[in-house]
């Protein structure tokens, strides 16, 4: 490969990335001319909203993945995340570990499904399982935009019980699930690509092969992730977008507004199938508590919301095995639902 192809591989890449990067930054608009100018949908249809959901998420979600897994391969290929696999796993770190992984998910602004990419090139860089789960158990639960209208709307003890709830959740969370080693139930895809990276990490020091030719290889792989996780990335965001667009409000205040002994797991159950990221459902939780649901089970509702969806175990199921997406399901079920009498309690 010579330097002027080397050279061409690269400008058209940054083209490429640059492009992708101002298509995610103007992705709403472009979603809502797609929708409601080219294709005439109505904005306030259940339809039209639903449309409008599935292509802004689907292109979102495809870029987020595309350009995290080229990053991680970046990643990989310099600074190899083995290494870094074995300082977590041999040092003593008193649980921090889990504890900066929760904390680093709660400042990245990502939904339940767009936290699936960064995930997906922790899991298929190394990271120990644990520290991904406490990532992927905050990130979509806290954002700084949540915290900000949950401040607004419900002043300043609300809003610290549910930051450090959040980050609590996901650090004890990542913890015990990295305890039970359920390495043994990811996909097969996965531990395919592991394997293969660090035969290519271990070659490419070996030989010191140069950037340029790192490249586009690099990028290929990160296509190859994308198209690898279309169809579940269809499928699954078809579904969120199904349920944002046609389940009413009034469906779940009916069944918690009434402070019962089973509210709270009733509003973790009724909220799986729904799908929507901590700032929207922020509102919806105000209107819930306006109507008469006591703010932990709202709480407990919203959690369930953005950290258990069908459209998120649906992108997971190319990850994971469906006994390990139980396990997790069923594992954070349990902790949101304590939390919820908790804050029951206490708010």
């Amino acid at each position: 490969m010579n330097i002027s192809r080397n050279t061409k591989l690269i400008a058209f890449t940054s083209l490429v990335l640059v492009a992708l990067i101002l298509i995610y930054i103007w992705l709403k608009p472009l979603a809502d001319l797609l929708t409601y100018n080219l294709l005439g949908l109505k904005a306030n249809s259940h339809f039209g909203a639903s449309v409008n959901f599935f292509i802004y998420d689907t292109i979102k979600i495809l870029i987020l993945l595309f350009l995290i897994s080229s990053l991680m391969g970046l990643v990989n290929a310099y600074f190899p995340v083995e290494r870094l696999k074995i300082f977590l796993t041999t040092k003593n770190l008193y649980g921090l570990q889990y504890f900066f992984a929760s904390f680093f998910g709660a400042i990245t602004p990502f939904c339940s499904c767009s936290s699936i990419p960064l995930f997906i090139g922790f899991v298929n860089g190394g990271i120990p399982l644990g520290v991904t789960f406490s990532f992927l158990i905050t990130s979509p639960l806290v954002n700084e935009v949540a915290v900000a209208m949950f401040l607004g709307l419900f002043g300043l003890k609300a809003t610290l019980v549910y930051a450090v709830s959040g980050i609590a959740l996901g650090t004890v969370g990542g913890f015990v699930l990295g305890k039970l080693n359920l390495d043994r139930y990811l996909s097969d895809w996965v531990k395919e690509i592991q394997a293969k990276t660090e035969r290519k990490d271990e070659q490419w020091e070996k030989e010191h092969t140069p950037f340029a030719e790192r490249l586009p290889i690099i990028i290929y792989e990160g296509w190859s992730i994308v198209k690898k996780v279309l169809l579940y990335v269809i499928i699954g965001i078809a579904i969120g977008a199904a349920m944002h667009g046609y389940i009413p409000e009034n469906f779940f205040t009916q069944y918690l507004s009434n402070d019962k002994w089973y509210a709270v797991p009733l509003a973790v159950i009724l909220a799986v199938p729904m799908y929507a990221n901590a700032a929207g459902i922020v509102p919806v939780i105000q209107v819930f508590v306006a109507k008469g649901v006591p703010l932990g089970t709202a709480l407990a509702f919203m959690m369930a919301v953005v950290g258990l969806s069908l459209p998120e175990a649906t992108l997971l199921k190319k990850v994971m095995t469906w006994k390990l997406i139980g396990i997790f399901f069923g594992t954070i079920t349990i902790a949101i639902i304590a939390l919820g009498y908790l804050f029951n309690l206490i708010l």
